[in-house]
């Protein structure tokens, strides 16, 4: 009975350890859009906030994978590597400066709130490469497409309407430190069109993650690789565009805080969650859960940096919320057919695709690249 309990309580575990992790990333995430649009705003340069957030990252990752992955680390092809650069250009270099940049136009709410569309970039992408099997005739497919078409429209209105403005809780004090709507309102376009480039940018992330952890499953050293490239290439483009040493000055102030959160957390522990999910539910599961970081950086927001919530906000979440539990619901519908098993972690980290052909490897009786 005590076997069996165990064998329960196991494939309970794996069943729900997706959504676990992935909830946790997204509260993670919200930090750090709120601890860099403060850092940001109170003057700290974005070239050199990304340097330090890769290369902390990198230093941090670097001993565990040298050491929990020293057996099962496969072997480095010039394939690999150049999928390797390529992460670190999407990510760092495009997502994070084009990002970063959008946030200091707007505000930390927003950005979050048009990364919404990060899902729906994704499954498009994924559908065009075959990383995604869709079944329009199916309910699963179905819920798929519309929880995909609802999300994005959600987005869509905390975009286009604003409505009337509150604070969810009444800060203490005003924030003065360059977090109001001046700014924000005097460049919101050109905001938003940053933040979309780099809402592109990270859903071509998440495609080649997807392609590259399958062909290098050692998510502690892959994490740190991209961490590494990344922190390399930014900091050519950071010397080139700072040249001041003040600029690369940190003490002991929301500077270092920044740079040490965004690179654990944000960098680090996120690509490495990304890589362990991506394995069994794709990229498109894991994109879904954005919208979540959306609903809490509008609450840290609205206490933390006094920023104004509006009522089109709260009618966006809502209908985001709707749109991202038929997304979750039809990816359930994908695995819930085979039965998980509970197996070691080193024994499931080696086990290969059951077949490779032409570049194609078939999992589950879906072709993925």
């Amino acid at each position: 009975m005590g076997g069996e309990s165990m064998s329960v309580c196991c494939g309970v575990f794996n069943k729900v350890k997706p959504y676990l992790l992935m909830v946790g990333l997204q509260f993670g995430s919200a930090g750090m859009y709120v601890i860099s649009a403060q850092t940001l705003k109170n003057g700290m340069s974005r070239y050199v906030l990304i340097v330090y957030r890769n290369a902390i990252a990198a230093l941090v990752l670097a001993p565990f994978a040298l050491v929990l992955e020293r057996k099962i680390r496969p072997k480095m092809t010039f394939t690999i590597f150049f999928q390797i650069i390529v992460l670190g250009f999407l990510e760092p270099i495009l997502d994070q400066n084009f990002s970063y940049l959008g946030i200091t136009y707007t505000s930390a709410a927003f950005a979050s709130a048009i990364m919404n569309a990060v899902p729906s970039v994704t499954f498009v992408m994924a559908v065009m490469l075959r990383l995604e099997r869709l079944k329009i005739k199916e309910a699963r497919g179905i819920a798929k497409v519309v929880g995909t078409i609802v999300t994005f429209l959600g987005a869509l209105v905390m975009t286009l309407y604003k409505g009337p403005s509150f604070h969810l809780i009444r800060a203490t004090n005003t924030a003065p430190s360059g977090t109001g709507t001046e700014p924000s309102d005097k460049h919101w376009v050109s905001g938003t069109l940053f933040i979309l480039i780099g809402c592109c940018a990270w859903s071509a992330f998440f495609i080649v993650q997807s392609i590259t952890v399958k062909k290098y499953p050692a998510e502690l050293s892959l994490s740190s690789l991209i961490c590494l490239m990344g922190a390399m290439q930014s900091a050519a483009v950071a010397l080139v565009a700072e040249r001041h040493p003040a600029a690369w000055r940190v003490g002991w102030d929301s500077r270092l805080l920044a740079s040490v959160y965004t690179g654990v957390v944000s960098s680090g522990v996120t690509y490495y969650v990304q890589g362990i999910v991506m394995k069994t539910r794709g990229p498109v599961f894991v994109t879904a859960f954005n919208p979540l970081c959306m609903v809490i950086v509008a609450a840290l927001g609205s206490l933390i940096l006094s920023e104004q919530l509006y009522l089109g906000s709260i009618i966006g979440g809502i209908v985001i919320a709707i749109g991202l539990y038929s997304v979750v619901w039809g990816k359930a519908k994908d695995y819930s057919a085979p039965s998980q098993e509970c197996v070691e972690p080193k024994a499931e980290t080696q086990k290969p695709p059951v077949s490779v052909a032409d570049g194609f490897a078939v999992e589950n009786g879906d072709i993925r690249i």
